[in-house]
């Protein structure tokens, strides 16, 4: 994708370069300092999936890094002296490196290049269940219980079952820290990171939220005696220098910026100029939310009421969807993650619900389907996606079935979509999906009503959770979404009138990019702080309100209470089948 010649630099222009790797690929966008989009490109990354284990390679994700960067520089036409500052998001993947920084392998194949034990993987049930068993303070800030999702289960689950690695192992690393830590050599955790997945209990540094010298500070939020308690009191040792010595606000800058090696131009690296700053990471779905919480219309963000931003929750929807929301206090809510302390927004108190599978689940509705190849051939020969044919022709079965609104078509199907187990706020990963309503049915269309009603599942899910985190302190009364999903319109439909809220889509789709290069930004001193550089580049695009019609609100409060019935039914069915093995 490089052109001939290379661009011209315009030494005025500000660049500022933003790195997302997602489940399935590895994203770089370039923005302006209005916070436009000049360009962005992708690459894939490798993942090996068996049973409960899915793991990713490093250094294969790395690569894709440099390919999407240098790519995007292309397509963007900007030099690399334009970039001034360089951020990183990622998912909370979790990666094993040795004292030289290679890769360790996590994988029962003994593969060194899977070094990486993907955010999804849900091998670390039985450990999480066993953390959770010790009851030990760190969990209320965690809902009161550990996913397996999270990193303490994983490394157990690492400690007992492959000892090779773990005695090899020199440094832990949440992917979106090694990615700055590859790019700088500065092994700085972020308070995202740590606070979120790794029970670090950010609030320990209240009293350096001021403090613009500090640079990164010592960690002092680690819990040493639930550590100790789970089996894991090595990883104490040399000042916690396996999981983190220090810690810093994201954005922060690291080291002496981007190194001479990871700047170099060959394959292998990024081709920018060593010495850009590069801001302290996020979490992928956190940069997605500092990439869009302030996307307000102007007349909401004139009123400077710091109370405001605690009316919103940020919706990133892509493999899976986290339900982002900030508040000045610090809220317990029992099966949310939370309240983790400037773990997104500084200075306020993080609440994340969410969805373990939601463009998963869509994806596996469809390509499992009898009817999936002639919907892709179809959608192909059209030149549009099968989401697009698929809300194409939920609208013609509408008219044909004389239905005054399109969720209508769905009366007789009901999905609880916990197929990938509930993270909030029931927090069972043991929660199965459940289709209600099957037939002998194998057409286009059948599978267009299947796709519908679990978009509505998905969308009752997120309406539980906005009225569990209201019950308990929220004030939640408008939703900002991002992420593949929110660019699908009657997702974000079903979404606003299941819930009753106004969605609010921003100016530029690509949020989690935007947030990561928000980090490069700060850490450049374009801006005085994270705050000041979300006001500065987030911008509101179209909102969606819900219906005004009084019956599509009556139609959905009688499916939202089949919904709840349906997990009510299944903790009755997994008691009675218990009791008949026991």
């Amino acid at each position: 994708m490089s052109s001939p010649s290379s661009p011209v630099a315009d030494p005025l222009r500000s660049v500022f370069l933003g790195v997302d790797v997602g489940t399935g690929s590895a994203r770089a966008g370039l923005f302006d300092e209005e916070g436009k989009l000049l360009g962005s490109s992708s690459s894939p990354i490798q993942i090996w999936k068996s049973d409960a284990c899915v793991e990713q390679s490093s250094t294969d994700i790395w690569l894709a890094i440099c390919a999407a960067v240098k790519a995007a520089c292309s397509q963007a036409k900007v030099a690399p002296t334009e970039v001034k500052g360089l951020g990183f998001a990622a998912t909370c993947s979790l990666v094993a490196v040795d004292a030289d920084s290679s890769p360790v392998s996590v994988s029962w194949s003994g593969d060194s290049r899977r070094n990486v034990i993907v955010w999804m993987d849900h091998r670390a049930v039985e450990q999480a269940e066993r953390i959770n068993s010790c009851n030990s303070p760190v969990l209320e800030y965690c809902g009161g219980a550990l996913s397996p999702e999270m990193q303490p289960p994983k490394l157990l689950w690492v400690k007992e079952n492959l000892q090779e690695s773990w005695a090899m192992v020199f440094r832990w690393m949440d992917l979106s820290d090694w990615l700055s830590y590859r790019a700088t050599g500065d092994d700085t955790r972020s308070l995202c990171t740590t606070v979120c997945k790794w029970t670090y209990l950010g609030h320990a540094h209240m009293q350096h939220i001021n403090d613009q010298n500090s640079r990164d500070m010592e960690a002092c939020g680690w819990d040493d005696e639930f550590w100790e308690e789970i089996g894991l009191g090595d990883l104490i040792e040399g000042h916690h220098a396996k999981i983190g010595r220090s810690v810093a606000f994201p954005g922060h800058p690291l080291g002496s910026g981007l190194t001479p090696t990871a700047a170099k131009a060959r394959n292998s690296e990024l081709g920018l100029v060593p010495g850009i700053p590069v801001g302290t990471s996020l979490i992928d779905a956190h940069a997605g939310g500092v990439g869009v919480i302030e996307s307000v219309p102007p007349s909401e963000a004139e009123e400077h009421d710091k109370e405001a931003i605690s009316n919103r929750m940020v919706l990133v929807c892509g493999t899976s969807t986290c339900h982002m929301g900030v508040s000045r206090s610090k809220l317990f809510i029992p099966g949310v993650w939370g309240p983790f302390w400037s773990a997104m927004v500084p200075e306020y108190w993080l609440t994340e619900g969410g969805q373990s599978a939601t463009g998963a689940l869509l994806d596996h509705i469809i390509e499992n389907h009898a009817a999936s190849p002639l919907l892709a051939n179809r959608a192909a020969s059209q030149k549009i996606s099968v989401f697009e044919l698929l809300n194409k022709l939920l609208e013609t079965m509408m008219i044909e079935q004389k239905q005054s609104f399109v969720a209508a078509l769905t009366e007789d199907l009901h999905v609880l979509p916990d197929h990938h187990g509930n993270r909030s706020p029931i927090a069972d990963p043991k929660s199965k999906g459940v289709i209600y309503g099957l037939t002998l049915d194998t057409s286009v269309k059948q599978l267009a009503l299947l796709y519908l009603a679990t978009v509505q599942g998905i969308a009752y899910g997120t309406r539980h959770i906005v009225e569990h985190c209201n019950a308990h302190g929220h004030k939640i009364n408008t939703l900002l979404a991002c992420g593949g999903l929110s660019k699908n319109p009657i997702y974000i439909q079903e979404h606003a009138d299941i819930i009753g809220c106004p969605i609010i889509l921003p100016r530029e789709s690509e949020s989690v990019l935007l947030g990561a290069a928000i980090l490069g930004a700060v850490a450049s001193r374009k801006y005085r702080s994270l705050s000041e550089a979300m006001k500065s580049l987030n911008a509101a695009g179209q909102v969606i309100h819900p219906s005004k019609d009084p019956k599509v609100k009556k139609y959905h409060d009688a499916k939202y209470k089949i919904f709840r019935d349906l997990y009510t039914q299944q903790l009755e069915f997994r008691s009675m089948m218990a009791q008949a093995l026991a």
